[in-house]
């Protein structure tokens, strides 16, 4: 099986990020696919160029990707969310990203996620550590909760979805220096790999959300669970919670408080 480098995904996630950077700023054809949901012709146009990219080069090849599902067969597995941030996207918020990772053996092997508005390509392999720009980056020291700066997001259906994170969040927000919601899960977690940020945790994800960005942290260090604390974030129903290992317990009691 002809198999990719992460060479390849960062080529690849800096084309499609030229992409969303190129159309940026622009009247979009926004469309709705929930209340709050989102889908502009950029996330169109940038996941079209990944797949047929893709396509040509490594035909042994599945997808789930945000805008068209699942396609395709064989032995890699390719997580793409063309435009992370949307919402932010389409209201000219410079916060968003495009996130790719690729999976065999049944595990994220390889994941990129680039931002093209500050031009920061994170990146890791299974195995070998997280990257910023080619340079190796870790998680926070953090040990205290208390001096903690976490990031979390909601699910577009917030008031109808049990349970909906503003539990979450009012316990976080009493317990920790403070939390950001930034409107990016990808950049979020990627963000706690660099040490920016100490704590990430969300509900109601997709797997495209977090494949390329759980890895990045776990390679950074990171304790990446689910919210429950089972291992296997990728399974579904796709929640996360990555953090400081210093801090993974506490914020774990916090979940789990009734």
């Amino acid at each position: 099986m002809n198999l990719p480098s992460l060479s390849d995904l960062e080529s690849l996630a800096r084309a499609a990020g030229k992409i969303l950077r190129d159309g940026y700023g622009q009247d979009h054809e926004v469309q709705f696919k929930g209340v709050i949901d989102l889908v502009t012709e950029v996330d169109h146009r940038s996941e079209t160029f990944l797949l047929g990219e893709i396509k040509g080069r490594w035909p042994d090849s599945q997808f789930i990707a945000e805008e068209s599902g699942q396609s395709g067969s064989g032995g890699l597995t390719w997580y793409i969310d063309p435009l992370d941030g949307t919402v932010n996207y389409a209201h000219g918020v410079p916060i968003f990203c495009v996130s790719i990772a690729c999976a065999w053996d049944g595990k994220t092997q390889l994941g990129a996620v680039y931002d093209p508005m500050r031009d920061e390509m994170f990146a890791a392999e299974r195995g070998t550590g997280a990257l910023l720009n080619g340079r190796a980056t870790r998680v926070s020291s953090a040990t205290e909760l208390g001096r903690s700066l976490l990031v979390t997001g909601f699910p577009y259906d917030a008031w109808t979805v049990k349970p909906n994170n503003l539990e979450y969040f009012g316990r976080f927000a009493r317990a920790s220096q403070g939390v950001r919601r930034l409107g990016s899960a990808a950049l979020d977690a990627c963000y706690v790999a660099a040490g920016r940020l100490d704590g990430f945790w969300e509900l109601s994800l997709r797997a495209w959300d977090i494949a390329a960005a759980g890895l990045i942290a776990e390679e950074a260090g990171a304790r990446v669970t689910a919210i429950n604390g089972k291992a296997d974030y990728m399974k579904p129903p796709h929640s996360i919670l990555a953090c400081a290992p210093g801090i993974y317990r506490q914020m774990l009691k916090t979940l789990e408080q009734n």
